[in-house]
């Protein structure tokens, strides 16, 4: 069974859309059996501070102005998390019963962050969100499988959050190509050939 791993933390705005349009063309392929196994990788920790919540926002705001307006509907919303361990830590939890179950909590806390605007640091929300999935909060136990990920991260090469991993192969962000024009606004479209040649490779 392929298995397409990604490296990401859920308060970026980047994942949240190569996740989405992953699975979308996975669906397309009607590969139910390759489930997406998404990792940890806490840019809190990668860069030594939490991420910036305005920058964060302006990036959503841009991504769904230039490839997703369909996402991005809690920004007027936003309440930005004071960090994503716990969170990260209950997603590890939820794959430890499964990747079908820890699939859905990865995209559910990412739903809740980006489509609702919740705080995802919030002990309640993320109480909320285990119990919709059958799971206890967060514990000390699973924030440690958030340190093991990270540094198996850094071993594997993750250069970013997205880093996908599979059949061999490993990408950064193959679903979305970014540069910034010269007044540095971002400039996002999607590469959905250079996804399916991911998938391609993967999913064969």
């Amino acid at each position: 069974m392929a298995v397409i791993e990604v490296y990401g933390d859920i308060w970026c705005p980047f994942t949240h859309v190569g996740l989405r349009l992953i699975a979308d063309r996975r669906r397309d392929r009607g590969r139910t059996d390759a489930p997406i196994h998404v990792r940890a990788w806490p840019l809190e920790l990668v860069n030594g501070v939490p991420l910036d919540p305005i920058r964060a926002r302006d990036h959503a705001r841009e991504l769904r102005e230039q490839v997703a307006p369909d996402m991005f509907r809690g920004i007027p919303l936003f309440t930005f998390p004071a960090t994503t361990l716990p969170a990260l830590g209950l997603a590890a939890s939820a794959y430890t019963t499964g990747d079908e179950i820890g699939e859905r909590v990865s995209f559910a806390l990412r739903h809740a962050l980006f489509e609702e605007g919740l705080d995802i640091s919030d002990r309640g929300v993320l109480r909320d969100i285990a119990g919709a999935h059958g799971l206890s909060e967060p514990t000390d136990l699973d924030r440690a499988m958030v340190l093991e990920e990270w540094h198996e991260g850094q071993r594997r090469g993750v250069r970013g959050s997205p880093h996908f991993f599979c059949g061999g192969r490993d990408v950064f962000c193959p679903s979305l190509d970014i540069s910034r024009d010269p007044d540095e606004h971002l400039l996002v479209t999607r590469d959905l050939t250079s996804l399916d040649s991911f998938l391609d490779i993967c999913l064969e």
